[in-house]
Formats: structure tokens, sequence, C-alpha cells
């Protein structure tokens, strides 16, 4: 039989809480229950007036303005406002009432410039939410899995300068000038002098974000974008981020980002990382802090048809390289850039047979590159074939890839409308909170037992 339903239902009055209209497993329901957001009136304490100027909005009210966006990844503050106003759920979520006006959609940027743009209130908030979810014994830090992924800026790509800058020195170039130096005095050769000329490269520097760093992936991707440096543990809890202009190699970041890890939660038992983070310094830096390094396989970068690096032996007591054919290979210098040369005879490899599996050269010797800190990279290498660290890398796929599959499907961080460093760490702090708060409610929530 065909019904139909009347309009007229829109105009009746009924007497209704709005906490019955929330659904009893909403997810706003499973954060109220999984923490209480007081802590936030101590961290803002001194940022507000207590005796005088206007009554402000609750600082609690804005902070979970904010999380709803991120939370259900609602593309800017405008459109939040908008949310809000029609959805009971984050109504009650808020503790407002039907009829209450919400506040307008600049409220919190204008809070954010004049309270918040020059504090850690946003780190603040995401290491209380993860000291949470470790009480609750929720997170397993004992690995932490490394990784870097690309937010697109809100900058056009067509727009920018070419800029002449200095390149950045590395945190670790006192540490390598000095090993440097000790090895060429241990083989009989003097010091480099100190490194006076300043190294420059051309950049592009955005004119719309010039903090933004300009990203090549391909031929076809091309763009302004920023980098979030990520770590999380074995069960998909962030445990700390760094963003940087995406011109900023992952592996630049590394150390900064681990020393957060380190001394915000605890020191990890391993770490894993992708290939572009197989650098000498950061196996020594990982073995140092006795971190076991768990690294992926690089093929080698020979070209086809010529002898791989692994086929010429190293003997570290006589420090030579052993070719093939038995031949030695000696050592040469110290370069400034941290790698030691070894060479061979060419009197003897010009009538070798297999001269052309070896080297091309004019002169027919063979040159072989060994870093001051090689020991550490072959080291990590013989790891990489044992059970644990097999097991460890394979979880990459379901921890820090996953971590940034949701945070860019499900928590609008794609891309982003926010501009400079500051207000893009304070995304990357908000997002990744957000995750962790989302992922501890739906941990720790009990459903309600029926009457």
């Amino acid at each position: 039989m065909l019904s139909k339903r009347s309009e007229d239902n829109r105009l009746q009055i009924e007497m209704v809480a709005l906490d019955q209209l929330v659904p009893a497993d909403h997810l706003v329901r499973k954060i109220e229950s999984a923490i209480n957001f007081d802590f936030i009136y101590t961290l803002v304490e001194d940022k507000y007036s207590h005796d005088n100027g206007r009554p402000s909005i609750d600082p609690v009210v804005l902070i979970k303005m904010v999380f709803i966006q991120y939370l259900f990844g609602i593309r800017s503050m405008r459109q939040t406002i908008r949310e809000i106003e029609t959805n009971v759920a984050y109504r009650w979520f808020l503790g407002y009432g039907f009829t209450e006006r919400i506040p307008h959609f600049s409220t919190f940027g204008k809070n954010y410039v004049r309270r918040f743009h020059d504090t850690d209130l946003f780190e603040q908030i995401f290491y209380k939410i993860l000291k949470e979810a470790m009480d609750k014994k929720l997170v397993d830090p004992s690995i932490a899995f490394i990784d870097s992924t690309h937010v697109k800026a809100s900058a056009n790509k067509k727009k920018f300068n070419k800029t002449v800058v200095q390149v950045e020195t590395r945190s670790y170039q006192h540490q390598l000038d000095e090993e440097i130096n000790s090895d060429r005095e241990m083989h009989g050769k003097k010091p480099l002098p100190p490194q006076t000329k300043e190294e420059t490269k051309e950049i592009k520097i955005s004119t719309t974000d010039p903090e933004s760093g300009y990203y090549v992936k391909d031929e076809r991707e091309k763009l302004f974008a920023y980098s979030f440096h990520t770590a999380c543990d074995s069960r998909g809890f962030i445990l700390a981020t760094k963003v940087s202009g995406a011109n900023v190699h992952d592996s630049r970041m590394f150390d900064k980002l681990l020393e957060e890890v380190m001394i915000k939660v605890q020191k990890p038992e391993a770490v894993a990382v992708d290939a572009g983070y197989k650098t000498p310094y950061i196996s020594k830096l990982m073995m140092d802090n006795e971190i076991r390094p768990v690294m992926p396989y690089t093929r080698p970068m020979t070209k086809d048809g010529f002898f791989k690096k692994y086929e010429y032996v190293y003997d570290e007591h006589y420090d030579c390289y052993l070719c093939p054919k038995g031949q030695v290979l000696s050592y040469k210098t110290t370069t400034r850039e941290g790698y030691k040369q070894y060479v061979s005879d060419s009197r003897i490899c010009a009538d070798c047979p297999v001269l052309a599996q070896c080297t091309q050269s004019k002169d027919h010797k063979k040159w072989i590159h060994r870093h001051v800190w090689e020991d550490y990279i072959e080291e990590a290498n013989h790891l990489r074939h044992t059970v644990e660290n097999k097991e460890i890398y394979a979880r990459r796929k379901e921890t820090i890839e996953r971590v940034f599959a949701d945070a860019k499907e499900k928590h609008g961080m794609r891309w982003t409308t926010l501009r400079g460093l500051k207000k893009l760490s304070m995304q990357a702090m908000l997002t990744f909170a957000a995750m962790n708060l989302k992922k501890m409610a739906n941990w720790t929530w009990q459903k309600p037992c029926p009457a």
C-alpha cells in the first residue's frame, strides 16, 4: 500500500534533551569518556586576564572546535562552524544547547594570533593525550617507525622567485670533521683546515608561502609543499612530529625527531626507517644510542656489467680492499666529505683480463670510496638479514604508512589552507593528537549496559 508521510512533524513541538539525540556509540561520546579536557584550563591560564576585560569564549570549547575539524576531516573552520550549528552530536560535545549561538568561525583564528601564536600549547595538548594513552597501557614505544609525508602547501607552484642561499651546515659536521682529521693523522697525513668557503645553491622560493619548499617527485608532480616528519609506535600511536619545507631531505630531520621521541616519550629499542634514512651518520647515531637500526636493502648503483662494490672485499686489519682477482687496492687519502679512497696499481690492472668489468678509466686505475663511518652501515646490513629485523620492517605498512594514509584520507591532511611553519606545526600537532585521541577513545570504549 502506498503511503505518504506528512510534513506536519516539522513544526511539532516536543520536550527532548540534547543528550537523547546523540547515539550511544557516537565518537564524541567515546572521546568525552576517554579524557577530561579540563587540563586545557591549566595550560592557558596565563594567557587570559582573571579580573578585567570582556568574558572570553571558553578555551576548552575553542580546542574542541578544532578537534571536531580534524577528527572528522572538515576542510575549514568556516565549514566546521556550519556543521556544528546543525549537528546535535557536535553541540553536545561542546556543551551548547539547541538554540545557543555557536562562536564565529574567526574566533579561533583571532585567539591563535593574540594568545597561542608563539606558545607550545598544541604540543602540550598532543603530549598530554599521548600520556593519557600511555597511562592506559595502549602505547608500545619499544619500537619506533619513522618516515615523512608531503602535504601540499597553499601556494601556486608557478609563482616563485629563484634565490641563491647558503647551504645549511649538517648538524653532525663538527663531529665528522674531527673523525676525518683523526683518520688522516692515523694514516700520516696532515689534517684538513677548517672549511671557510660558504657553499651555496639556487632554490625556488614561493611568493605566496615562502616557508614552504619546492618538491619534485617526478616530471608530473612538481609543487610547493611541507614535510611532516613523524614517528609512531607498533600500534599506530603517533609519538612525535616535526614540520619542515618539502625541500629538506628526510635524513636531515631524523636526529631532531629521534631526540624528541627519546626526551618526551622514551628511548626505543629499535627504529625502522626506509631507504632515505640509510646513511652512515643515522646508522652511527642509532648504534651509539644502543638502538637497533631496522633498514631495508638498497640496490647497488653500479652500472650493469660491472663488478658490484660488495665483490671487493675490505680487509680491516691491513686497511685495504681486495678486488675479485686478488689485487690490493691501497689507501690513498681521506676526503673532506668523509670518504677514504682506495686505488689499485695501474701497472697490474692494465693487463687484467676482467678490466672491462672493473673500470673504464683511461689510466687503468680502480677507485673505491669508503666512508669513515662505513662500519655502521655494514652492521645495519648484517642486522637486515635477522628474523627480528625482517618482522619489524614488514610492519611499516601497517604502522607509519597507515598513519599517513588515514591522516590524508580521513583527517584532511592531503593539503593545507594554512601558511607558515608555525601554523603547519599547529596543524600537524592537532591532526595527530586527534588521531591518537580517536584511537584511544575507540580502544577504551565500553558500551553502556542495557537498562
